[in-house]
């Protein structure tokens, strides 16, 4: 029985699947993080459509990185070396943390294992042979990433310690935290500033990483380890975060309008995850900070970047026909 579909037409499907670069992993984290936001705006029939989505990326990330690992072993250890890498711990996080928010935390627990392993497997390689080697503004702002990934452990963490009664993994998440903190320092002192008139997209990472810095410190303000003084640094902390991504948030997009870049790239998925990470982030410390005017610019925040993610996806989906 006939599927309508040529064998030319899926070997080009199979040409642009295999060909997709490790950037690709961060249309999980966008497709996740919108999850989250739909999520915490009571959005629950979009927000569960989208973890469906994220979910079976993920899965398809997972096997492209498995199969890479025992198929093409060259490409594998070429690749590892990139911040780009680094989407697939931040990927898990991601999708583990919302996870967690639905109350499967036997599972988000597994990711947030699974996305240790990655992070501990792929980080240093990464500050080695693309991050610390360089001494000058020369990197894209996929450089970031080594601060996201990071992060995304400390909002996994810090979001299944309440859950899971653990005080030492509120800790453990702690010290990403400020790990994450120091990354973030490398990553801007070796950033290109030129690619924000002309970056492809990454480029809004640099907002993205604080934006996930500033959600990490939500989620550790609302664990009962941290009180008193240190409960107040931490907030402002958050606060501060914040406000740091606002700013980049505004950079960023006045240089969208003022050098626009139509032409669909992968690199487009790292423009939706800091617009809907800003978001998120947003609303959850109008709750954890007691900040209730977040409220309207976080649900602002969150259907931009769903409406970016629309129009991200639709470029995705033209590429993928016009390769096959």
């Amino acid at each position: 029985m006939s599927t309508g579909v040529s064998p030319q037409h899926r070997q080009g499907f199979v040409r642009w699947w295999t060909g997709r670069s490790p950037a690709a992993g961060s249309a999980v984290m966008a497709t996740g993080i919108l999850s989250v936001g739909l999520h915490l705006m009571g959005r629950e029939n979009l927000s569960l459509a989208a973890l469906a989505l994220a979910a079976v990326m993920w899965s398809g990330l997972a096997a492209d990185f498995t199969g890479r690992l025992l198929n093409d072993r060259a490409r594998w250890i070429h690749e590892a070396d990139s911040p780009p890498a680094l989407t697939g711990a931040a990927a898990t996080c991601v999708l583990g943390t919302r996870l967690a928010l639905l109350g499967w935390t036997a599972l988000a627990t597994v990711l947030l294992v699974l996305a240790v392993l990655v992070w501990l497997a792929l980080l240093p390689a990464v500050l080695r042979d693309s991050v610390l080697r360089v001494r000058h503004h020369a990197m894209p702002g996929a450089v970031f990433l080594v601060c996201v990934a990071t992060q995304g452990l400390a909002v996994l963490g810090a979001t299944l310690a309440p859950l899971l009664h653990q005080t030492w993994l509120a800790r453990a998440a702690l010290a990403a935290f400020f790990l994450g903190l120091v990354l973030y320092g490398f990553a801007l002192a070796r950033f290109d500033l030129r690619t924000v008139r002309r970056g492809a997209g990454d480029q809004w990472v640099a907002c993205g990483a604080l934006s996930i810095s500033a959600l990490a410190g939500a989620k550790l303000l609302a664990s009962a380890a941290f009180t008193g003084t240190f409960h107040d640094v931490l907030r402002i902390a958050a606060l501060t975060l914040l406000g740091l991504a606002f700013a980049w948030y505004a950079v960023l997009a006045v240089a969208e309008v003022a050098w626009p870049r139509l032409r669909y790239d992968v690199r487009r998925w790292a423009t939706v995850f800091p617009m809907g990470m800003t978001g998120v982030a947003t609303l959850s410390l109008a709750t954890a900070a007691d900040a209730a005017g977040l409220r309207t610019p976080g649900k602002v925040l969150v259907w931009c970047a769903v409406a970016a993610w629309c129009a991200v996806f639709a470029g995705t989906v033209r590429s993928a026909v016009r390769t096959a």
